[in-house]
């Protein structure tokens, strides 16, 4: 069998939210067992992409291709609503219903699906909350529940939005911890993270996004860029005169 070089390709991607350009004629690949960074500043159009990606948004122009994997089979999770956190359901029914876009026109859960909420819940270190209600959790532990919903989807690919917004710092690195062994375990990422020092931590390759892409390469290479020093502010004076839109460093 062929090895799988490549789990998405994202090739001139352009994309538009109530009416106006977010992102534009961006592009890049995902290889299997990679984890990558997408960062930028608010605004920048990371949810959007991601979204686009997930087949959630109508591309303006441009082309997402999955190998290997279907849509069906990518975990997402999310930014975390007020609604969400207050939602009036067990642990084990939120985890279940990572399930659904697997199961197509069937009705009812199978004893697989079961099977599959209970090995994530237990992965998760969430087991002894199954019987929980959602609502009364920790913020920490509804992102673990959250995430253990998403592994009920996933196949080879995590797609997160910010998943540790609104953690404080335990649980933040709990859950960063957890997302490390999944990547080690052979689980893809893509990962929006609005926290620069987890990003370059965490990410073997980074997309750095400011409506167009400012960078995409190796995480080693973009700490030698001009973007990333004007993101942490120690670029220099003649670096700060450029105009950051412009500059595409390793985009393949």
């Amino acid at each position: 069998m062929q090895k799988i070089m490549t789990m998405l390709s994202c090739r001139d991607v352009s994309l538009s939210y109530d009416g106006r350009t977010a992102v534009e004629s961006v592009s890049f690949e995902v290889a299997p067992g990679d984890c990558l960074s997408i960062v930028g500043e608010n605004g920048s159009g990371k949810s959007t992409l991601m979204k686009g990606l997930l087949g959630l948004l109508k591309l303006d122009s441009g082309q997402v291709d999955l190998y290997g994997s279907k849509r069906t089979e990518i975990g997402y999770l999310p930014q975390q609503t007020v609604v969400q956190k207050d939602f009036p359901a067990s642990v084990r029914e939120v985890v279940l219903s990572g399930c659904l876009n697997r199961r197509g026109l069937l009705p009812f859960y199978s004893r697989h699906d079961r099977a599959r909420a209970d090995e994530n819940l237990e992965r998760l270190g969430m087991a002894d909350r199954a019987r929980a209600s959602y609502r009364d959790l920790s913020a920490g532990q509804q992102q673990r529940v959250l995430l253990a919903r998403a592994l009920c989807a996933a196949e080879k690919l995590l797609m997160l939005d910010e998943p540790v917004a609104g953690l404080d710092p335990v649980a933040a690195s709990g859950l960063y911890a957890l997302l490390e062994k999944l990547n080690r375990d052979g689980m893809t990422l893509v990962m929006i993270s609005h926290d620069l020092q987890s990003a370059l931590r965490y990410g073997n390759k980074i997309l750095h996004l400011y409506k167009k892409p400012l960078f995409y390469g190796q995480t080693r290479e973009y700490l030698e860029t001009a973007v990333y020093r004007r993101m942490v502010g120690v670029a220099k004076p003649d670096e700060n005169d450029k105009n950051g839109g412009d500059h595409v460093d390793g985009l393949v």
